[in-house]
């Protein structure tokens, strides 16, 4: 990839585009996010079947396009300029990177080519510091049983399949008395799994569903090394990267919805648009918007081309997207004025996109002590 977008993916970002306008358009998110479904399941196969997006970045051999995680962001832009409700970022992006980061050739080939075609939706529990977490020992019967509770997990209602960073006691990790390793949990037919309990959550943001996994001997499947913490921070950085592509697609679809606005409101016989403090207050949205988007592509450049180069490029992206992209979606919301607060208006879906996408992958503060680190100023 390059840092200008080149000609396939300026189309792949049209194709997205124009599927999702025509198939999940505002309207039919709204409905799907009041509606006791997770996501819109014929879109979901239709842009795993017809448009094969959930295997973008899977390599051939494993079922899917070989593409590169500059073809993901692309994606993940337009998912996030449409709000679409989907586990694509669970799915494709979380569990399909930390099985292939994880080295296990088996699991690998066991799970990936279902995530690929849409088939099987997976989700991996996102390790937060200081939340709680699973601990894994060896079971009676040979391999391995959980317990513990995972407080939100991405899509973990619905999942066929859960990728689980568990503390394994005794282990020799990093983290001194145990290790992280990794483990799948199979939810078997129905999404059930003998001692798992799913409990979906009420969540800020409607369009991403969230839900407590709280684990009492469930039968879990090793997979990858015995310390998984590389593994883990790969799948992060890369799952940080997309994350900041969807930030960076609905900051785009607020800028060119206020501005639209702005040319069309009339208030005291004027048109907004024409008030010096909406000019400049737009004008300041647009350079957020410009810095934002040459972080982002600097950041899906590094993924696919300069691995050593994506730990600080994804610690970068995160720490500016999740501030830009909610004082973007403040300042949209506060521009509407008073319509703008309304439930019927779409403003307020962005802004809780916003806010939750901010916390997702860990806090601001989380963020750029993360940065900091990596840039070499903690002492």
């Amino acid at each position: 990839m390059r840092l200008i977008r080149g000609d396939e993916q300026r189309e792949l970002a049209e194709s997205v585009r124009a599927f999702l306008a025509d198939t999940a358009p505002i309207a039919r998110v709204r409905e799907t996010a009041e509606s006791p479904e997770p996501y819109d399941r014929r879109v979901w196969e239709r842009m795993t079947g017809e448009l094969g997006l959930a295997g973008l970045a899977v390599p051939e051999e494993f079922g899917g396009a070989g593409a590169g995680h500059g073809e993901v962001a692309v994606v993940m832009e337009e998912l996030g300029a449409a709000l679409t409700p989907s586990p694509y970022l669970a799915s494709a992006v979380l569990a399909a990177n930390v099985l292939l980061q994880s080295g296990d050739r088996e699991a690998v080939k066991a799970y990936l080519p279902g995530i690929a075609s849409g088939g099987t939706v997976a989700t991996f529990a996102v390790p937060v510091l200081g939340e709680e977490t699973a601990g894994a020992r060896p079971a009676a019967g040979g391999g391995h049983e959980l317990h513990g509770v995972l407080p939100h997990v991405l899509n973990g209602a619905e999942a066929d399949l859960i990728v689980v960073p568990a503390a394994v006691a005794g282990g020799e990790g990093e983290r001194g008395l145990y290790a992280l390793g990794l483990f799948a949990v199979e939810a078997g037919a129905g999404g059930r799994s003998q001692g798992l309990t799913r409990k979906p959550l009420t969540t800020l943001d409607l369009t991403r569903p969230q839900a407590r996994l709280e684990f009492d001997g469930v039968q879990a499947r090793r997979i990858g090394p015995a310390d998984a913490g590389e593994a883990i921070r790969r799948t992060l950085d890369l799952a940080a990267v997309a994350l900041a592509a969807e930030q960076l697609g609905g900051l785009r679809r607020c800028l060119d919805t206020i501005v639209e606005y702005a040319k069309l409101r009339v208030q005291f016989g004027r048109f907004v648009g024409s008030f010096q403090a909406v000019k400049h207050k737009l004008a300041d949205m647009r350079c957020v918007l410009e810095q934002a988007e040459s972080i982002v592509r600097y950041a899906a450049w590094a993924a696919d081309e300069s691995p050593d180069e994506l730990p600080l490029a994804a610690a970068t992206a995160q720490s500016y997207l999740g501030r830009a992209y909610f004082q973007v979606a403040k300042d949209h919301l506060l521009l509407h004025g008073g319509i703008g607060f309304t439930w019927e208006h779409d403003a307020h879906l962005y802004y809780k996109r916003a806010k939750t996408a901010q916390l997702l992958l860990g806090s601001p503060r989380h963020h750029r002590a993360t940065l900091a680190e990596r840039l070499g100023l903690l002492g």
